[in-house]
């Protein structure tokens, strides 16, 4: 599948969750709460890790949760591989050493993806000293989590909104 097709899925997985109560023909469709349950328990406890490993400035350990074949698309940065992301990543830590990510509380939502794992949505809040104040941002994602036996890893990225 080539890059343009890749980017279409993902964008058509975000539009058809970005309004799941509605049905294709205009009615209310009857949906699964996606913010309870558990695999919403299993991602939110995943993301929680994910961003210890992140406010930790521990690079390995935060690769570590994500797949080979990462494909990481920001909107201003662009698309990024697992090797340039796990460099990203270093960059920024060595060079932001108090930066920190917390989620915005109420705004995780989980969708399964048969056969496969699960679609994470969300908001989180990126904060850093610049000049001795706060320097705060909040940004949307969308995470698409691959299953593999017990073990989940992301393997698509969507950072948006900066």
């Amino acid at each position: 599948m080539n890059g343009f097709f890749r980017t279409l899925l993902l964008f058509l997985i975000v539009v058809s969750f970005s309004n799941p109560g509605q049905a294709a023909d205009g009615q209310e469709a009857k949906k699964k709460p996606a913010t309870s349950g558990e695999l919403f328990d299993a991602i939110a406890r995943m993301d929680s890790a994910m961003f210890d490993a992140f406010n930790g400035h521990n690079v390995d350990l935060l690769m570590s949760l994500f797949t080979n074949d990462l494909e990481f698309y920001h909107d201003t940065g662009g698309l990024t591989n697992y090797e340039q992301t796990k460099e990203n990543f270093g960059k920024l830590l060595a060079n932001t050493p108090d930066i920190r990510r917390d989620l915005v509380k109420g705004s995780l939502e989980v969708y399964p993806i048969k056969d496969f794992g699960a679609l994470e949505i969300g908001e989180h809040v990126f904060c850093h000293k610049e000049k001795g104040k706060d320097d705060c941002g909040t940004f949307k994602f969308a995470m698409v989590w691959r299953k593999d036996g017990d073990s989940w890893k992301v393997s698509r990225v969507i950072s948006y909104g900066h």
